[in-house]
């Protein structure tokens, strides 16, 4: 420990941050792709229509049941010779990501539209809207305020998800630290470094939730 060489970290600044940025727009990209698919999926794991209900509930068992490893390779490597054409690494990556988040985005959207009482719903209906407008303008924006803190604790997990890019030699931020820590012979300073970003980025991430969530509670 006594020979670690921060220099070594500092030379290698800029290419780290380039991985980072990697990781960040891949984490934001597949976000709004998962909450868009997610709010669908969660629409129709309670329509009355019991085919579409059953639709959204095998699709989240399936890709809450396959390693999320296992479905960038299917993108990667399957899809490829399914449509004749490569789909790229970062593609592969990004959807593997949304279709992979989206089933667990599913299930807590759900769950935060049924904690929204029926009263409303009644309510709703009652002054004129249709059940499309009450989902719109009443139901959903009150389920996602009380969803916002496991939306975000959700963020976090993902985020850490992307260093699981390098299987399609992607450089994202944990890719580039290995990079540069092979290639420099100095792992310790490299992993040691990398794990205290993550650590603190997540970290703080996860106060920032704990302190929104009582505020939303105080509110």
């Amino acid at each position: 420990m006594l020979n670690l060489d921060i220099e070594v970290i500092v030379s290698a600044l800029p290419f780290l941050w380039q991985g980072m940025q990697l990781s960040l727009l891949l984490t934001g990209l597949a976000l709004l792709g998962a909450l868009v698919l997610g709010t669908l999926l969660a629409l129709l794991r309670l329509s009355p229509v019991r085919v579409l209900s059953w639709l959204g509930l095998i699709y989240v068992n399936l890709f809450r049941s396959i390693p999320l490893i296992l479905i960038i390779f299917w993108f990667y490597f399957l899809v490829p010779l399914i449509i004749g054409r490569a789909v790229g690494g970062f593609y592969s990556a990004l959807i593997a990501f949304t279709l992979f988040e989206a089933a667990y985005f599913c299930e807590i959207i759900r769950a935060g539209i049924l904690s929204i009482s029926k009263g409303q719903t009644e309510a709703g209906l009652a002054l004129g809207l249709s059940k499309r407008q009450v989902m719109g303008l009443i139901v959903l924006p009150q389920a996602f305020r009380n969803m916002i803190p496991i939306l975000l604790t959700q963020s976090i997990i993902l985020f850490q998800d992307t260093s699981l890019v390098y299987v399609v030699a992607l450089r994202d931020f944990m890719t580039a630290a290995n990079v540069i820590a092979r290639r420099e012979g100095r792992l310790l300073e490299l992993y040691v470094f990398a794990a205290v970003v993550y650590f603190v980025l997540c970290f703080v991430a996860s106060r920032a939730v704990g302190r929104l969530q009582k505020r939303l509670a105080n509110a």
